[in-house]
């Protein structure tokens, strides 16, 4: 009880030493001030640009194997060479089949194509860089299509490939104005007649400036091939991508690429020593390689608030050995009537902490604030994580700024501190 009374009192005379020394006080957290803004603030952006980057990848979904002829980065090591995986093979129905036939550690599987800056048209209404997509059945397994509006397409209109579509949000708005209601009615590509079932649920534009589902027109597999060659498997036509969806069990869908990759070598007759003529692309390579690129740049961020740390820290320690300075008198009388060592060092050490943490707050509440300006599609938040972070380097400075004055301090002799 008696050492948490001593405790108190520690921190009640380094209060009122602070409020004293006003001026001193506020010149003295700025540095530190200064050093947990720079800090914070870049982690702050780093955190939330790596978060809307991946909000915008979402599309690609997560637990899924792509498997096409263009490999998203690099195989192996070196550059990307794109004249080596121009001339592999395109993924073709007829493979699409076979994997679905013999594939054991899948629960979904989806053939699809699509083609970009398409023009829709209704009656007197047209849309361009309308995103055409053809997805077989599983496509709406693979990626998350949340129908607002009618329906997805069913299982014997995928197959047969009949001419129905679904929607996004802006095609909608776009051929179907004044509250139309657009199931049921009939929309135009390429002069080919498609009958709307479903409208997307409105999505709104991507951070990274991704076309969103708002403008996909979704229609089956089989149908697209009528309007453009794909599916053959030939180099020189418009790609096909197989999604594979596994299991959760399958922990880092080893077992599915594994089988992934064996099954295509066999069906594409490949012998041991030949090269993959396709690419299994996964989203998490993607996603680690954004997340390596802003870990570098939050390294960068802490060298630079380190240096204005290093300089608050040498300014927090400066005012604590003139402090000492100030009130050796006052230490020399409290130590005559019977204050401990701890008692005196824990004064100066909860000053210096003090100090920091103020300066570390008002760094968080200068983060805040630009958290608060608009910032476009960019959404900036201030973490829980880094404001425990924020506090923790302030108090971190604070105890390795105040330790060495506070112990001067504490082991200041009596008498000849009276005498001071």
């Amino acid at each position: 009880m008696k050492v948490i009374r001593q405790v108190f009192e520690s921190f009640r005379f380094a209060w009122s030493a602070l409020r004293s020394n006003l001026l001193r006080t506020i010149l003295s957290l700025l540095g530190v001030t200064v050093g947990i803004f720079a800090i914070i603030a870049v982690l702050t952006f780093v955190d939330s640009l790596e978060k809307n980057i991946k909000d915008s990848l979402n599309f690609i979904g997560t637990g899924i194997l792509y498997l096409d002829k263009w490999p998203w980065l690099p195989e192996g090591e070196g550059e990307y060479k794109w004249w080596e995986y121009f001339r592999r093979p395109n993924a073709s129905y007829n493979e699409f089949k076979f994997l679905k036939e013999n594939l054991q550690h899948v629960s979904h599987i989806a053939i699809f194509s699509d083609r970009g800056n398409s023009v829709v048209k209704r009656e007197n209404n047209s849309i361009g860089q309308v995103e055409l997509v053809g997805g077989s059945e599983g496509y709406d397994q693979i990626f998350e299509i949340p129908v607002q509006q009618g329906r997805y397409l069913t299982f014997d209109e995928l197959s047969a490939g009949r001419d129905v579509a679904v929607i996004g949000y802006e095609v909608a708005k776009a051929l179907f104005p004044n509250n139309e209601d657009p199931i049921g009615q009939f929309i135009k590509v390429k002069n080919m007649k498609y009958m709307v079932v479903g409208v997307i649920k409105q999505e709104g534009q991507s951070f990274m400036g991704f076309s969103s589902k708002d403008y996909n027109v979704i229609i089956p597999y089989n149908s697209f091939r009528k309007l453009y060659q794909t599916g053959t498997g030939r180099w020189n036509e418009i790609g096909s991508v197989i999604g594979v969806k596994g299991f959760d069990q399958d922990f880092g869908l080893v077992e599915l690429e594994n089988e992934l990759r064996g099954i295509l070598r066999t069906k594409r007759g490949l012998k041991p020593m030949d090269k993959d003529s396709f690419a299994i692309n996964r989203p998490e390579a993607m996603l680690n390689a954004i997340s390596g690129l802003f870990d570098v740049v939050g390294v960068a961020g802490w060298i630079i608030g380190g240096f204005s740390m290093l300089v608050g820290g040498f300014g927090i320690a400066n005012i604590m050995f003139v402090s000492v300075k100030e009130r050796t008198p006052i230490i020399g009388l409290q130590k005559s009537v019977g204050a401990k060592n701890y008692f005196i060092l824990f004064q100066f050490l909860f000053e210096a902490i003090f100090l920091c943490l103020i300066g570390g707050a008002a760094g968080l509440f200068l983060v805040y604030l630009i958290t608060l300006v608009p910032l476009g599609s960019l959404v900036v938040t201030l973490s829980m994580k880094n404001i425990v972070l924020g506090i923790g380097v302030s108090s971190a400075i604070g105890v390795v700024s105040g330790i060495v004055p506070a112990a001067v301090a504490a082991r200041l002799d009596p008498v000849i501190a009276i005498r001071a």
